[in-house]
């Protein structure tokens, strides 16, 4: 670490970065500790929950529409072979997430069918043999992520998704290798510099895309290429003050992304259609490499990257799964639960396999306890009422609506500030070019 570090540089390296700690610290997490409904599972073996997923389940932004399989992945043992079954015709999706958050696979109803197959995970820099009728996913990093969703109709339809989480396998091709797994921050470094110690022995670890090491290297002078020693254990006065100010700046930043980021808005949501194609570089099977799904500018790139880590870690592209999501009402004021609304949608979202608007509380986009245990409604969920043309009007409060059709389809809202998301499966193609326009949310 040079004598004289500046607070922006540390600032600017702190986004860089936080998509990278963020989501490793979640898969350690996920191997150590389970994340919610998900119990913890070494690497190379999958974790199911058994249930939908509810507000124990302290995950950004967690959806309430799939019952979820994770698996974290290290390559460290070499080649992993994925089995999936015949799910005859139920929505399912494998999204393959590397450490920076790219996402670089897709296995499934729409990338691969849903049929069985047989893939071979291999790690970035292997060559070898392929069993046959295997398909090759080469991952980017060492260590990524699958994150499965199954298409879940509620408590009766359980069972058959139960089945089908138990005949998905991984089996590493060398059953006595054993995972290196995660290198560890020099313990000696205090929790105000731990980030930047983190990203230091991560970012080392784990190679970003090429384009992205010049600016990597542009940090050196904070600290993040020093090898051996940490240089975050004792440093002056004047360094600490200088990194304590650039992670607090970084911090305000990724805020504001959060709140209006590069994301277009209709009628007061945020179309975050492509806040997750700061891919550029890793297309397996079932991404698109297609110019629709890239963002150009790199320092866009950069700050979207981050703001989709915090706000949505992995979230898929949006031709896999498309998400509005709102702050305010149709006068732009904040969505508070002292308030009444109605969001009327006609017609419901076209999509190729189904809808849904979920409940978030702020600022941590977790689920919603209520009375009914009703975290989302879309068109699978029981006892709403539609309209003779197919419409259907969601009343979002935090009482409960005297109304029988309000109460039918209302979505409880936390007693303060809230965000909703509205998700669409495999959308549509307008909803992908614009033409499908959502209404704003409306106060009573």
């Amino acid at each position: 670490m040079t004598s004289q570090v500046s607070p922006d540089v540390a600032a600017h390296a702190y986004l860089y970065g936080f998509p990278l700690v963020f989501d490793l610290e979640q898969v350690h997490r996920a191997v150590h500790e389970g994340i919610g409904s998900n119990p913890a599972a070494p690497f190379n073996t999958f974790s199911h929950a058994r249930t939908l997923a509810g507000p124990a389940d302290t995950f950004v932004t967690i959806n309430n529409d799939t019952v979820y399989s994770m698996a974290q992945l290290d390559l460290s043992v070499g080649p992993v072979a994925l089995h999936v079954p015949d799910t005859a015709g139920r929505y399912y999706v494998l999204q393959f997430v590397d450490a920076w958050t790219d996402n670089f696979a897709y296995v499934g109803h729409r990338a691969t069918g849903t049929g069985a197959g047989d893939f071979l995970l291999v790690p970035p820099d292997w060559d070898g043999a392929v069993p046959a009728e295997s398909t090759v996913i080469r991952f980017p990093t060492r260590i990524a992520s699958i994150v499965g969703r199954w298409a879940c109709s509620g408590a009766d339809d359980l069972p058959a998704v139960h089945a089908l989480q138990d005949a998905t396998t991984l089996t590493p091709l060398d059953s006595a290798a054993q995972p290196s797994g995660l290198p560890s921050p020099d313990p000696a470094v205090g929790t105000n510099l731990l980030f930047f110690e983190k990203l230091r022995v991560w970012s080392q670890a784990f190679p970003p895309a090429p384009r992205d090491r010049e600016l990597q290297d542009s940090f050196a002078s904070i600290g993040l290429g020093d090898v051996g020693a940490s240089p975050y254990v004792s440093p002056d006065a004047e360094t600490a003050s200088a990194l304590y100010t650039g992670i607090a700046a970084g911090k305000k930043e990724l805020d504001s992304v959060l709140l209006h980021g590069a994301s277009l808005e209709s009628n007061g949501w945020k179309l975050t259609f492509h806040a997750f194609d700061y891919n550029l570089d890793f297309f397996e099977v079932g991404t698109l490499d297609d110019p629709r799904f890239k963002i150009a500018d790199p320092k866009v790139r950069i700050l979207e990257r981050a703001g989709a880590a915090k706000g949505g870690l992995w979230g898929n592209h949006a031709y896999e799964a498309a998400y509005l999501l709102t702050y305010v009402d149709d006068q732009g004021r904040r969505l508070n639960g002292a308030n009444t609304y109605t969001l009327r949608l006609d017609p419901t979202p076209p999509v190729g396999a189904f809808w849904s608007l979920t409940m978030y509380s702020m600022p941590d986009f977790f689920l919603v306890a209520n009375a009914i245990d009703r975290y989302s409604v879309g068109d699978r969920t029981p006892g709403t009422v539609r309209e003779d043309s197919g419409a259907i009007t969601i009343t979002i409060s935090h009482t409960a609506p005297t109304d029988p059709v309000a109460f039918a389809n209302w979505l409880p809202a936390p007693a303060g500030d809230f965000r909703p998301v509205l998700r669409m499966y495999e959308p549509g193609p307008s909803v992908l070019d614009g033409t499908y326009v959502v209404p704003a949310i409306t106060r009573s």
